[in-house]
Formats: C-alpha cells, structure tokens, sequence
C-alpha cells in the first residue's frame, strides 16, 4: 500500500470537510481501516478450518458452515470500508475540477479576468450539492451493511454450540466456532463504530442544511432592506421635485407695501 498517496487524499478529504466530517474521517481511519487491517485477518483467520462438527459424514462440515457463515465478515467489512470511503474522494476531485477548470480561464483570459469562482474549495453550487450526496451515499451503505449483517448472522452472537441439520449430515450435529468470545466483542465493535459514524454524518447533513437556510434567510432579508432604503430614497426624490416645481411656478414679483396699498385706495375714493 502505497502511504504517502493514501496520506495525500485523507488530507484533501480532511481540508474539504466540516467539523463533523474530521471527526467522521478519524473514526474511520482509526476505529475502522486500521482496526480492521491490524485484527480482522487474526480473529477470523482460522474461521473455516478450526470450525469443527461431531460427524465424519463427508461434506457435512462444509455445508454447516456455509449455513452458518454465508458470507466471510472479514470481506463484507472489507467491501463496506471499501463504498464508504471512495464517495469521500468525489468531493476532492470535485474541487480538483474546478481547480483545473479556473486555470485554463485564466490561460485563457489572462490573471486579470474575473474568476469563474471566489473560493474553488468552498463549498457552493454543485461541490455543495457533491458533499451532500457523499453524505447520504455512506449513511446507506453503512445503514445497509448493519442490517445485512444482522439478517445473514440473525444478530451478532457466536453461540459456541450450534446445532446443523442440513443434508448430507445424518442426524442433528453440533458444530462448534473457535474463539466466539473474541469474534462477538471484535463484531459488536464493529457495528458500535458503524452507527457512530451514521449519527456523525446525520449531524452533518443537519448542519448543512440548517447553514443554508440561514444563509437564505439572511440573503432574503438584506434584499428586503436594499428594496426598502430604494424605495424611500425613492419616495424622497419626488417630494424635492415636486417642491422644485412650486417654486418655478410662483410668481417672481414681490407682494405690494402697505403705503402703496394706502395710497391707491386714497386715489380711487370718490370725491365730495
């Protein structure tokens, strides 16, 4: 396995990611891949050959553990590791698109031109919507994956005596599992990790959205109050028009004085 390459796309996953998507990711890394490539392959090593059934009945053994373990835990962990960690690197080859899409605008328009966006990593438009696909996508098949294996094991006990009436087998015949105890507590730990980081990417998918809708609350209302402040200056700008006609309308002579009021009155007075 190559480390440094792995190590490279946690952290582009880690940089795109929110707070609940690092917590997300270490639960992962450590609970989950590295729990499982450290202690999967010894616990459920030695599954099929130490599976042991009182009968000398040949194929007996073979088709009570293939009743018993259908599928192997160890490749059906591997598989759900496998879908929720790949839906991850969509959003870092999503920013990586947008990355190479703004540089050849620019190749093409020259630095001065106006970007194609602010921020190639913040998450609007389509990454936004990419995240939240990645987000539902690992809360289904981590969803799916604890009920199969809870419908494939009908739970996640290892009985150490199981009772197998299957053909070829003569009669009933006990079978018995090695290391029960160890496989229910490695078992248990594994789908105890799984819910964990379903509840994580739940919260996230809340706080995503409860982000968005702020931001279009806050959007919605600083509109409201531009249109607001338009209309009132608005309103303001006739009031000063309609003052500026009055007074090109009014008549620029000045009114008459008193004594001159007086005077044509005493003219106009008959005489006796």
């Amino acid at each position: 396995m190559n480390w440094a390459f792995l190590q490279g796309l946690l952290s582009g996953v880690n940089k795109y990611s929110t707070a609940f998507g690092r917590v997300w990711l270490s639960i992962v890394f450590l609970f989950r891949i590295m729990v499982f490539v450290v202690a999967a392959e010894k616990v459920w090593g030695d599954e099929q050959k130490d599976f042991s059934c009182n009968t000398a009945q040949p194929g007996c053994h073979n088709v009570c553990f293939d009743h018993f373990f259908p599928v192997s835990h160890v490749r059906l962990w591997a598989l759900q590791l496998i879908f929720v960690t790949c839906p991850s690197f969509l959003v870092v080859m999503h920013v990586a698109y947008r990355e190479d899409r703004e540089k050849k605008h620019r190749l093409k328009y020259g630095d001065n031109c106006r970007s194609l966006y602010p921020n190639t990593g913040k998450k609007r438009g389509g990454l936004w919507w990419t995240y939240v696909f990645t987000l539902l996508f690992k809360i289904g098949v981590d969803a799916t994956f604890v009920y199969l294996l809870y419908y494939l094991y009908e739970g996640y006990d290892f009985p150490p005596l199981l009772k197998c009436e299957q053909d070829p087998c003569p009669n009933k015949v006990d079978c018995f599992i090695s290391r029960p105890t160890e496989k229910r507590i490695f078992t248990l730990f594994m789908m105890v990790t799984s819910l964990v980081c379903i509840v994580l990417s739940i919260f996230e998918l809340l706080y995503l959205f409860g982000k968005r809708c702020c931001e279009c609350f806050a959007a919605a209302r600083k509109s409201r109050s531009v249109a607001t402040g338009t209309a009132c200056s608005g309103s303001t700008s006739m009031e000063s028009n309609s003052l500026k006609m009055t007074n090109k309308h009014s008549p620029d002579t000045p009114a008459p004085s008193y004594s001159a009021v007086m005077a044509r009155g005493t003219e106009n007075r008959p005489k006796d």
